[in-house]
C-alpha cells in the first residue's frame, strides 16, 4: 500500500509539474492595452457595462463603413482596408465581446444575437444612424444578421468569407477549434494555449503565407490570453449553432457584395454561392489562390472591389 501511495504521489507530482511547465499565464489587460491601444484606439462604455475597444478613423466627413472581425481575430484584421479606403471613408472597427481588447463582458452574452446587439450599441453610442456594414467569418454572420434586423440602418452589406450558411465546415478546421468545441477537453484551453496552436490555425486559414509573421502570431496569442478572454471564448464555443441568418436571409434589403477566397479551408466557397443565391441582386467575387481573410491576403484587390461597389451604391 505504501508503495502504491508513493507511486501515486510521484505521478501526481509529475502531472502537476507538466501542467505548470506547459501552462500559459493570463496577460493583464493593462499590459495589452499599453502595447496595442495606441491612437486611434478608444474605449467606450456600453449600456450593459461592456467596455468596447473601438477605432473610429479615416475621413470623418466621408460615408461610414463599419467592419466586424471573425472568430479569435480582432479589429486589427481590417487595418489593410483602413489604409487603402480611409481617405474616402470613415471606418469604424471594434473588438467584439470576448475578443481583442474588449475581452470578457459582464453579461456573458457571446452569442451571435448578443454580438448583433453589441454592434448596434457601438454605432448608436458613436451617433451613426446609417452606414455600410462588412464582416468576415463569424463577423460576416453577425453583419448579415444585423442587416436582417436593422434594414433601415444598413446602406450596403459586404460579406467576406462569412458564416451563416449551413453548408458544413471546411476541410482544415484548426485543432484549437476542435478542442474548444469538445466538452471537458475544452477546459484545457483555460490554462494551456500553446503558441503553436495559434500558428497552426493561421496556417490553416491563410493561403498567402508571407503575411504570417511572428508579430501576427504573437498578437493573436496574446489577445487569446488576456485575463478573462479564455473563459469567455470557452463559453462562446459551447453555444449551440444558430441558423438565424439562413432563416431570415430574405429580410436583407441592402445591396450586397460577397467576397471569398477560392481556397478557404474554414468556410468552403460553396457558402459564397449559397449567399449569392439567397440574396437577390448580390455581387460575388472569388479570389483565386486566396484563403479565409482576403482583406489581409489580397488587400489591394479586395479594397478596390469594395471601393467600386460602394461607389455604385452611393449614386
Amino acid at each position: 500500500m505504501r508503495g502504491f501511495l508513493t507511486g501515486l504521489g510521484i505521478v501526481i507530482l509529475l502531472l502537476a509539474g507538466a501542467f505548470w511547465y506547459f501552462s500559459d499565464p493570463d496577460i493583464p489587460r493593462a499590459t495589452l492595452e499599453a502595447r496595442y491601444a495606441t491612437p486611434p484606439s478608444e474605449f467606450i462604455m456600453l449600456p450593459d457595462g461592456a467596455r468596447a475597444h473601438v477605432r473610429d478613423q479615416g475621413n470623418k466627413s466621408g460615408p461610414v463603413l463599419v467592419l466586424v472581425h471573425g472568430s479569435n481575430a480582432s479589429l486589427f484584421t481590417w487595418e489593410p482596408w483602413v489604409k487603402r479606403l480611409g481617405h474616402s471613408y470613415r471606418i469604424v472597427t471594434m473588438d467584439l465581446q470576448g475578443h481583442g481588447l474588449t475581452g470578457a463582458v459582464p453579461n456573458h452574452d457571446y452569442s451571435q444575437e448578443g454580438m448583433v446587439k453589441f454592434v448596434d450599441e457601438v454605432v448608436t453610442k458613436l451617433g451613426i444612424p446609417r452606414f455600410a456594414l462588412g464582416g468576415n467569418s463569424m463577423g460576416g454572420g453577425v453583419a448579415a444578421r444585423y442587416a436582417e434586423e436593422h434594414p433601415d440602418k444598413v446602406s450596403a452589406l459586404i460579406l467576406v468569407d462569412a458564416g451563416g450558411e449551413p453548408v458544413g465546415q471546411g476541410d482544415h478546421v484548426p485543432l484549437v477549434f476542435k478542442i474548444a468545441r469538445t466538452p471537458v477537453l475544452d477546459k484545457i484551453l483555460l490554462y494551456i494555449t500553446p503558441r503553436s496552436l495559434v500558428k497552426e490555425g493561421l496556417n490553416d486559414a491563410i493561403v498567402h503565407k508571407s503575411i504570417i509573421t511572428d508579430k501576427m502570431i504573437d498578437q493573436y496569442w496574446e489577445f487569446a490570453r488576456m485575463e478573462g478572454s479564455r473563459a469567455a471564448n470557452g463559453e462562446r464555443f459551447q453555444l449551440p449553432f444558430t441558423n438565424d441568418v439562413k432563416e431570415h436571409i430574405g429580410d436583407i434589403k441592402a445591396p450586397t457584395l460577397i467576397l471569398w477566397g477560392a481556397e478557404d479551408h474554414l468556410i468552403p466557397v460553396s457558402a459564397a454561392h449559397a449567399f449569392h443565391t439567397d440574396i437577390p441582386g448580390s455581387k460575388l467575387i472569388i479570389y483565386p489562390a486566396t484563403g479565409h481573410i482576403p482583406m489581409e491576403e489580397v488587400p489591394d484587390q479586395s479594397a478596390a472591389d469594395v471601393r467600386a461597389f460602394l461607389s455604385g451604391t452611393e449614386k
